[in-house]
């Protein structure tokens, strides 16, 4: 149910609001895998989790830009 509610706060974004939410998700996934380098991550499932949500705010992307 997390993931519904976090997909229906991304199609109520406007496209240069998910546009800055992709770079500030990857931006995150970039920090946790030079950690995960480092060997100072604790959470490695944090790297699965935010590469589904890039993936799911770009398909909100694909969808809004079909919808135009």
């Amino acid at each position: 149910m997390k993931t519904n509610n976090y997909v229906k706060e991304l199609q109520a974004k406007t496209p240069a609001q998910l546009q800055e939410e992709l770079v500030a998700a990857k931006k995150e996934l970039f920090n946790l895998r030079f950690q995960n380098a480092t060997n100072q991550l604790d959470n490695t499932s944090r790297i699965k989790e935010v590469r589904k949500n890039i993936a799911r705010i770009q398909t909100v992307i694909t969808q809004k830009a079909e919808q135009a």
